[in-house]
């Protein structure tokens, strides 16, 4: 039984031409100039996929999207407006710039506002094939067959695999072009593909659920849905006769799906907005150490199909390589034009997020950080949003497994594990070579030396 179908038939690939992007955003710009905006930037974007969802072998979701957009942000001398649209007719197109433009002459002025300085727009020198596109022609009945392998894996792994909470299968593709009034004009074609899983599992009247999901940008990177299945269904039975812990101090491991947020914090911490607000536990960190001795991060934007590759930020700045934290010490922030100059520095090319952020790893496996650790947590789910960024107080509900004499000993739930990020930080002891890229950034296993755990 299909429960619910956006629409009749998939979209197979895209309805604009790349060149009619770049003529809307050529239009735009030359409408923003003769209107008397002293600056402008574009971006027009389209994109489309599909979406199925089986759960228990029923196919509970089909979904189709297409999606288009405008946006346009004028700045007359430092006054700045912004307006977008889902309409790409010409008409549209010109009431977007105007309303953009009304909306700059109303705004108080910043001596912060405009685009970024020309000799950083990324020139073409800087362009480079990354190769992100990799569409996936794959048919709705080829995604419910995935999709029910998917599920089916884990239902076959145990009796006490007893529900599902749905296994989806996702193709997405989508392009964009950027252009500003410094010249600058570039763009390209980007795909990603997922497939997920999420069961539940019950023993003596208890339940516990988990899930496990990968997403590349080439289908034929993905493993066999079958894989995921199967691991999703091994999470949760791992899951079963969880206990309690008493409040204790202790070593906590995070697994790399979970240590992938503590990568995640560190970004906030260290990111132009943060820091010009005076948000952050890390303000004025830059040359001095905010970790371990043994922490190396790295940002490479130009990784071939990477997750977060490109060869400029949403300012048209070129991207770059570069060292963010060696041997624990902070070299560098992540900055956009605009909190650039808020701070007084230069734009690092990082205006809509980091690129690639990997967290070096060390020799180890799970496994073997599991003997180093020999008593201790750990941690491979995390609940809750109990993060002070200002002060760095970090408390989150937490689930996993307690480790005794270097091996799992059981599992447990209900607990809390609470610190402050800038002890956790230094308190690293090893990073895993258990390597997950998940989204913009990759890491393996991280394990803390101290942090209070809270149970009964």
């Amino acid at each position: 039984m299909t429960r619910s179908v956006k629409h009749a038939t998939p979209p197979s690939r895209f309805s604009q031409p790349y060149s009619l992007l770049e003529s809307i955003a050529a239009d735009m710009l030359a409408r923003a100039r003769a209107q008397g905006a002293s600056a402008c930037e574009v971006e027009a974007s389209e994109g489309y996929g599909q979406t199925v969802t089986v759960r228990k072998r029923e196919v509970e979701n089909i979904e189709y999207n297409r999606d288009k957009g405008v946006s346009v942000t004028v700045y007359v001398c430092q006054k700045k407006g912004h307006a977008s649209s889902s309409d790409f007719s010409a008409q549209a197109v010109r009431d977007t710039v105007d309303k953009a433009l009304t909306i700059a002459r109303f705004t108080a002025s910043d001596d912060c506002a405009g685009l970024a300085d020309p000799e950083l727009i990324a020139g073409p020198e800087a362009k480079r094939d990354l190769d992100l596109f990799h569409p996936w022609d794959l048919s709705v009945e080829d995604a419910i067959a995935l999709a029910r392998d998917c599920e089916a894996a884990a239902f076959r792994l145990d009796p006490r695999i007893v529900n599902s909470e749905g296994a989806s299968v996702s193709c997405q593709q989508s392009q964009f072009v950027l252009a500003n009034s410094h010249g600058f004009m570039a763009g390209f074609p980007t795909s990603r593909h997922y497939i997920s899983c999420a069961v539940i599992a019950e023993e003596a009247g208890k339940m516990q659920r988990d899930d496990w999901f990968v997403s590349q940008r080439a289908p034929s990177d993905l493993p066999p849905a079958a894989a995921v299945g199967d691991y999703a269904g091994r999470r949760a039975l791992a899951r079963l006769r969880g206990r309690k812990l008493s409040t204790m101090q202790a070593p906590v491991l995070f697994e790399a799906p979970v240590a992938n947020g503590l990568l995640s914090h560190f970004v906030s911490a260290v990111s132009g907005g943060s820091l010009y607000r005076k948000s952050s536990f890390l303000l004025d960190s830059l040359g001095k150490m905010v970790f371990s001795p043994i922490i190396d991060i790295a940002e490479r934007p130009h990784i071939l199909r990477g997750q977060a590759s490109t060869w400029f930020d949403d300012d048209g700045v070129a991207t770059r390589e570069r060292d963010v934290v060696r041997g624990g010490e902070l070299q560098g922030y992540f900055l956009g034009s605009y909190s650039a100059r808020k701070l007084g520095m230069k734009t690092t090319g990082n205006a809509g997020g980091n690129y690639n952020l990997i967290l070096r790893p060390g020799d180890d496996d799970l496994d073997a950080l599991i003997r180093r650790m020999g008593r201790g947590l750990l941690v491979t789910e995390l609940m809750g949003q109990g993060i002070n960024l200002v002060t760095g107080d970090y408390s989150r509900g937490a689930a996993g497994y307690w480790v005794e004499g270097g091996e799992i000993r059981y599992p447990v739930e209900e607990i809390t594990i609470a610190g402050n990020l800038r002890d956790m930080f230094k308190g690293i002891v090893a990073v895993g070579n258990d390597v997950l890229e998940r989204g913009s950034r990759s890491t393996g296993s991280i394990l803390v030396d101290n942090m209070t755990i809270a149970g009964n």
